[in-house]
């Protein structure tokens, strides 16, 4: 079976559809894991150990973001030297991608695993329900880091020459294994949270090594070769040039979610509870338009790498349409099933309240989410990370942060929250369309005087 994809020949759009599937289905496998750790415990442990797992989950995106930002940078800069047909400059970047992936990964496992409490505490998680159970899912969820930071990078690193379905095998196949560890653990050997965490170490740990031990075996583009890994300055800096905005984007942006998860702990645990469900759920939607964001982001590298400008607006308004059309029909979808999909999580009525009042108001306006990241995408495509990170941080963090502290303080529902959300990915959506608008000028211009100078 042919795994590479060519990204630089027209039509595009089933391309990028095709390209897009396994990352949708990828991202929907990895939730449906999460949302099988939540579901084990709520119904076999209780609520309460069903809201410690899901309220960690914006203090987890707030830490490795940072370093999962550079993922990105592997990816784009991977796309360009394929596109340009630069294989040294890739060799280099594969390699040291492969290197600070794990090295990253233990830093950020460290700092985790002692700082969990203190960091959950800053959070406002009520101490006597949820706190003990939420540091102890924490601890154990960080000593897998280096292995989760080494299959995404990898994964990243497959998908920039357009292989998107072995990343999809692996994680199939190891996620079996964490929903059957889950289920054994939780039920039978009654180690509620540990339990779950404990088998999402394990699944990690398999998942590196069959991705890493798959590109050490495999002929072509992006191959691994153990004597090589290192950290080479030239490729590192090309990674960080993308990676290092992405991943702070990220990581500012994961601190506004916890501002916003600190500001919902106050109403309570079946607020937190219902909330932490929810969100499980519309992870479904975000996932699959983060996949078009993904094609977007590698279509755009390839097509800059080999100077194709016309595929490059081809690409962007090609994913507009398709990440619009997803994140209608699955947020809507979404929201019209939510008591029966929260029910899957818990009995609770009360839970149950709080989870559709939240997909209300995040669910229905999710696509507008997902049209701001797609202009991120081209401008990432494109070689530009400083300018969509500091747009997010002033539109989407900033935004947020100021009305948590103006409009919310004065006005404590939930739906005054909620309305944070919709506020900023509009505002924002536009800000970054204005700027890919401009910058794409610029780029074109200096890839027209390059091939003036090169004729």
């Amino acid at each position: 079976m042919k795994k590479e994809m060519d990204m630089c020949t027209r039509p595009l759009f089933g391309k990028i559809i095709l390209f897009s599937l396994p990352l949708m289905f990828t991202g929907i496998l990895q939730l449906l894991y999460n949302a099988a750790d939540i579901i084990i415990v709520g119904r076999f442990a209780s609520d309460a150990s069903a809201g410690a797992v899901g309220s960690t989950g914006s203090l987890v995106n707030l830490i490795i973001n940072l370093f999962i930002g550079l993922s990105v940078g592997a990816c784009a800069t991977a796309s360009r030297y394929i596109g340009a047909k630069q294989m040294e400059k890739l060799d280099r970047v594969v390699h040291t991608s492969v290197c600070i992936s794990f090295l990253c990964g233990i830093v950020i496992g460290i700092i985790g695993f002692f700082f969990s409490e203190y960091l959950l505490v800053l959070m406002n998680v009520p101490k006597d329900s949820l706190l003990p159970l939420s540091t102890l899912y924490l601890k154990i969820f960080f000593l897998g880091t280096p292995f989760n930071f080494l299959y995404n990078f990898c994964a990243s690193l497959l998908r920039a020459k357009g292989n998107n379905k072995t990343p999809l095998l692996i994680l199939a196949s190891t996620g079996i294994v964490n929903v059957a560890l889950n289920f054994i653990f939780v039920y039978f050997l009654h180690m509620d949270v540990a339990g779950v965490a404990a088998a999402t170490v394990i699944s990690q740990v398999i998942s590196a090594a069959c991705i890493l031990v798959y590109m050490m075996r495999m002929d072509g583009l992006c191959k691994v070769t153990m004597k090589r890994i290192g950290i080479y300055k030239d490729a590192l800096k090309d990674i960080l040039y993308i990676g290092l905005p992405a991943g702070i984007q990220g990581c500012i942006f994961s601190f506004s979610n916890v501002i916003i998860q600190s500001s919902i702990n106050i109403f309570g645990d079946y607020a937190v509870t219902g909330n932490a469900e929810a969100a499980n759920i519309e992870g479904f939607v975000y996932t699959s338009m983060n996949a078009v964001y993904q094609a977007c982001l590698t279509f755009t590298g390839q097509n800059y790498g080999a100077g194709k400008k016309k595929n490059i607006d081809v690409t962007l308004f090609n994913c507009l349409i398709i990440v619009s059309v997803i994140g209608i029909v699955m947020g809507v979808g979404f929201y019209l099933l939510g008591e029966p999909l929260l029910r899957l999580y818990t009995d609770s009525p009360e839970v149950i309240a709080y989870g559709i009042q939240r997909m209300k108001y995040i669910c229905v306006p999710y696509f507008l989410c997902g049209i701001m990241e797609i202009f991120v995408g081209s401008l990432r495509g494109l070689g530009k990370s400083l300018t969509p990170m500091i747009v997010s941080i002033i539109g989407v963090c900033g935004i947020r942060i100021i009305y948590i502290f103006t409009v919310f303080a004065t006005h404590q529902t939930l739906p005054t929250l909620y309305l944070s959300y919709i506020i900023s990915w509009i505002i924002t959506a536009a800000i970054h369309g204005i700027c890919l608008f401009f910058i794409r000028r610029k780029v074109f211009s200096e890839m027209d005087k390059k091939d003036i100078a090169i004729a």
